[in-house]
């Protein structure tokens, strides 16, 4: 019939590539629950639960997932006008409180020159 060496390697290397095809798709049905992982995603078991949803969905949902995943980084939060957690929102916040102590600053300077007779308006009277 045929050589026994080259049909039991024929059925090692099917055998090999539906092992390989089957991990491969599990392994990157992972990769938004990964990338959310990395980004510390506030969502990071939804993610990785719709995932699995996705993987007896033929990947229909793996897009949208990936997208999700991305969607948010921890510097800059879901960057919708929303002011981000941690380390920039203390710094805005001292920018902010500078801000108002110059503000009170020229406030009271001009309450002390409003309050002296004025240099300015005691000369030629312009018009």
């Amino acid at each position: 019939m045929g050589d026994p060496f080259l049909n039991y390697f024929a059925l090692f290397i099917l055998v090999f590539v539906v092992v390989v095809l089957f991990y491969g798709i599990i392994a990157i049905h992972d990769i938004p629950h990964i990338i959310a992982k990395s980004r510390n995603h506030p969502h990071q078991d939804a993610i990785h639960a719709a995932g699995w949803v996705s993987l007896f969905t033929l990947h229909a949902l793996w897009p949208i997932l990936w997208i999700w995943a991305m969607a948010y980084r921890p510097e800059r939060g879901w960057g919708f006008g929303a002011a981000p957690a941690g380390e920039p929102a203390t710094r805005l916040a001292e920018e902010l409180e500078q801000l108002r102590q110059r503000v009170a600053a020229l406030e009271s300077k001009s309450a002390r020159e409003g309050s002296a007779p004025s240099q300015s308006s005691s000369g030629t009277g312009g018009g």
